[in-house]
C-alpha cells in the first residue's frame, strides 16, 4: 500500500468518526437541548416524538425522574378558536422554592396532569373550562374546587384521546419558563403571559367557572 493510499484510508476514517460523533450528540426530545441558556424551542414546538397518556402511565413510563419542562401538543382543541396539533402550554417541574427543596420531577408532574385533578393541576383546570365541564367545591372544608368524581373522569379521558406531551431536561427550568413564555404563541398558560391574544379569555372563563362553583352546594 502506498504512502498517499494510507493517508487517504486515514483521513476517511477520521471524518467517519467525526460525522458519527456529531449525530450522536444531537439532541431528542427528551434530552437537554441548550447551550449556554439558550433553548432550542424546537424541541418542544416540532418535538421527534410525543407520548401519550398511555406511554406515561404505563409501568415502563419514558418521562424521567428529572429536572426539566414539558410542552403539552393536542390533536383536538379543547377550544374551536385554538388550532390543533401544535404546542399549546408549557410547565416546568419543579417550581423554584428559597426555603426549601423540591420534590416534584418531570415524571411526577406530567402523570399528575394526565390522571390528577383542577385543584392541584391548572393545565387540568383550564381544559375542564375550555371543554364546559362544570367545577365544583368539594371537600369537608368546600375550598377545594374540581371537577368532580364524573367530571374528572371524562376529562382524563378527553386528554388520554388528545393530549400529547414532550419534554427537556433542565436542571434550574425555571430559569427557561419566562424565555418559553414570551417567545412562543402559549394561549393555555396563564402566568407571565398577558401578551397573548387568549390570555383575557381564558381568565375571564376560568373566572366565572370558580364564581358558578361557589354559588352551588358542596359536592359529595
Amino acid at each position: 500500500m502506498s504512502t498517499s493510499t494510507f493517508e487517504h484510508m486515514r483521513n476517511s476514517a477520521d471524518w467517519i468518526r467525526k460525522v458519527a460523533t456529531a449525530k450522536t450528540s444531537v439532541p431528542c426530545a427528551h434530552q437537554s437541548a441548550h447551550l449556554g441558556g439558550f433553548v432550542d424551542h424546537a424541541v418542544l414546538t416540532e418535538p421527534d416524538q410525543l407520548w401519550s397518556a398511555q406511554e406515561v402511565l404505563s409501568r415502563l413510563c419514558p418521562v424521567p425522574a428529572a429536572a426539566g419542562v414539558y410542552g403539552w401538543h393536542f390533536e383536538q382543541a379543547p377550544n374551536a378558536d385554538l388550532p390543533a396539533g401544535l404546542l399549546l402550554y408549557v410547565g416546568i417541574a419543579p417550581r423554584y422554592m428559597a426555603n426549601r427543596t423540591s420534590t416534584q420531577t418531570l415524571r411526577k408532574r406530567v402523570r399528575y396532569h394526565y390522571r390528577g385533578n383542577a385543584a392541584g393541576s391548572t393545565l387540568r383546570l383550564t381544559l375542564g373550562c375550555l371543554l364546559g365541564i362544570e367545577l365544583r367545591r368539594v371537600g369537608r372544608s368546600g375550598t377545594r374546587m374540581t371537577f368532580g368524581k364524573a367530571g374528572e373522569a371524562a376529562l382524563s379521558q378527553w386528554m388520554a384521546e388528545n393530549a400529547r406531551v414532550c419534554w427537556i431536561e433542565h436542571d434550574e427550568p425555571w430559569t427557561l419558563e419566562s424565555e418559553l413564555i414570551s417567545q412562543l404563541d402559549l394561549p393555555l398558560n396563564l402566568d407571565q403571559n398577558r401578551h397573548n391574544p387568549f390570555h383575557s379569555r381564558l381568565k375571564e372563563l376560568r373566572s366565572q367557572a370558580r364564581k358558578r362553583a361557589r354559588e352551588l352546594a358542596v359536592s359529595a
